[in-house]
Order: C-alpha cells, then sequence, then structure tokens
C-alpha cells in the first residue's frame, strides 16, 4: 500500500511540476525565437507523464513493456513536448522542418513499425535538442538533460525491464523531472542575461 502510493507521488510530480513550468512559463521568454512553444513543450511532457500514469493504472501500477494507446500517447506526447522546446530557439526552417518530421515519424512509427523503432526516433530528438540548445544557451547546467533525462531514466528503465523490481519505477519520474528543471533554469539564466544586455 505504501509502496503502491510512493509510485503514484512519483508519477503525479512528473504530471504536475512540467505543466506548472509550463503555464508559468507562458509570455516569460520573450527573448526567444518562437517562445510560444516553450510552455507548451513542458505541458506535453506534463502530459505524456499523465497517459503514462494511466496506461499504469491498466497493469495495477506494474511496470509491463508492452504497447497500447496510452503507451503511444506517452511517446507522442513526450517527442512533442521535446521536438517544441527544440525548435523554439532555432530560426533555421530547414531545422525546424527536420525536427518535426523526426516528431511526425516517432508518433507514426509506433503502430506502424512498433516502440523500437519509435525510441530511435527519440532518440534523433533528443541528439537534435542537445544540439539547438547548447548552440544557442552554452549553459553547462544544461548538462542535467542528458544525465537525467535520457541515460539515468534508461538505465533505470533498462533495470526494471530486466529485474522487475518496481523499486526502480519510483526513480524514473524524478529524474526527469530533474531534467525539466534544468531546461527551466537554463531559459531563466538566458533570459536574465538576455535583460542585462
Amino acid at each position: 500500500m505504501i509502496f503502491k502510493l510512493i509510485i503514484v507521488l512519483a508519477h503525479l510530480q512528473a504530471i504536475l511540476i512540467p505543466i506548472f513550468i509550463g503555464i508559468k512559463s507562458i509570455n516569460k521568454f520573450n527573448h526567444i525565437k518562437n517562445s510560444k512553444l516553450i510552455s507548451w513543450g513542458f505541458v506535453s511532457l506534463g502530459l505524456a507523464s499523465m497517459f503514462e500514469m494511466i496506461d499504469h493504472t491498466q497493469t495495477e501500477w506494474i511496470y509491463i513493456d508492452h504497447s497500447s494507446l496510452f503507451n503511444w500517447l506517452f511517446y507522442s506526447l513526450l517527442s512533442i513536448g521535446l521536438t517544441f522546446l527544440s525548435i523554439s530557439i532555432i530560426k533555421n526552417k530547414y531545422l525546424i522542418l527536420t525536427n518535426l518530421l523526426t516528431c511526425i515519424l516517432a508518433i507514426a512509427s509506433y503502430w506502424i513499425f512498433g516502440k523500437s523503432l519509435t525510441l530511435v526516433f527519440q532518440v534523433l530528438i533528443s541528439i537534435f535538442l542537445i544540439i539547438n540548445w547548447q548552440r544557442k544557451f552554452k549553459d553547462w547546467i544544461f548538462i542535467a538533460y542528458p544525465i537525467f533525462g535520457i541515460f539515468l531514466t534508461t538505465f533505470l528503465g533498462i533495470k526494471l525491464s530486466l529485474s522487475a523490481n518496481q523499486i526502480w519505477h519510483i526513480f524514473i519520474g524524478p529524474s526527469g523531472t530533474i531534467s525539466v528543471l534544468a531546461f527551466y533554469l537554463v531559459l531563466n539564466r538566458s533570459r536574465k542575461r538576455f535583460q542585462e544586455i
């Protein structure tokens, strides 16, 4: 009972914090080219976690590697959120189109080719995001995204899948939230630098 409550809370914070940050970001980062996409990116990440949570209610909160409508919505909104954050800061139309096309392929490939190919496209989305943000902000804090949002969540997911020990499940959501907070912190720091100029 306590363990299930902890898992629920770990998932709830992964919904509420990105959505709260998304709302807080509205009209805040006007120094960014497509600043309206920033808040939508954060909200999409929160909604992705919501659909993952709904999917877990179908499996009694036990992580099961499967395909379902809610699992697809999780991956789709995760792709959309990361893509919005990525293209919010770029001006090159070709790069924007490449990012959007990769996002569409990530969403469509889930049902056509399976989750494995979706994950490949999500890796590409993350690579684009890292390149775009590092090029734009050059902020050392951004290293938290690949560490917590990619490597640690992947490591914890693999441990969970291989061991079936649900303890690993508790740490995945908070790890992702740390990367969301890193995005917000980088944006805030860039805003302060812009105001100082």
